[in-house]
């Protein structure tokens, strides 16, 4: 049993190492516990490590409910006081507008898709903001929004 299972832990493990990413600087995802994105509901990340010279992503985890091939969300970059220093909209397709496959990552039904921020400012921001412009009170299918910065 030991060694069948051998060989499967040590390419886990190997593909573990692979994907440790030295250029984070922030990671951190927000979950909706009924896989729904209410039009009122903003997603919030509270920067630690700011950065001047990031690249920013965001993260949406979905799943095959998803009634939409893309999905519209609005971002907001807040400073230390508290003020806006820029917002956004960005389409971001989840699904190929030919066959209908699910684009980024994933296995089953869920999927991750990793799209480039296109964030203008050179100002240091310690807060971010989304919230979603579908124009439909709740989308299905979502399970998780993520932001992540890394080093240029």
């Amino acid at each position: 049993m030991v060694k069948k299972t051998f060989p499967f832990v040590l390419a886990l493990l190997s593909l573990w190492m692979i994907s440790c990413d030295g250029n984070r600087v922030f990671e951190s995802y927000s979950g909706f516990e009924t896989q729904k994105w209410n039009i009122t509901d903003t997603v919030s990340f509270e920067i630690t490590d700011t950065e001047a010279y990031t690249n920013a992503l965001i993260n949406v985890k979905y799943n095959t409910d998803y009634g939409f091939r893309n999905l519209y969300v609005k971002y907001f970059l807040f400073d230390s006081l508290g003020s806006q220093i820029e917002s956004q909209l960005v389409n971001i397709p989840l699904f190929d507008s030919q066959g209908g496959k699910p684009l980024g990552d994933g296995f089953g039904s869920t999927f991750t898709k990793t799209d480039t921020l296109p964030i203008i400012t050179d100002a240091v921001y310690t807060k971010v903001q989304f919230v979603q412009y579908m124009r439909v009170e709740e989308l299905d299918g979502l399970e998780a929004i993520g932001f992540k910065q890394v080093r240029k």
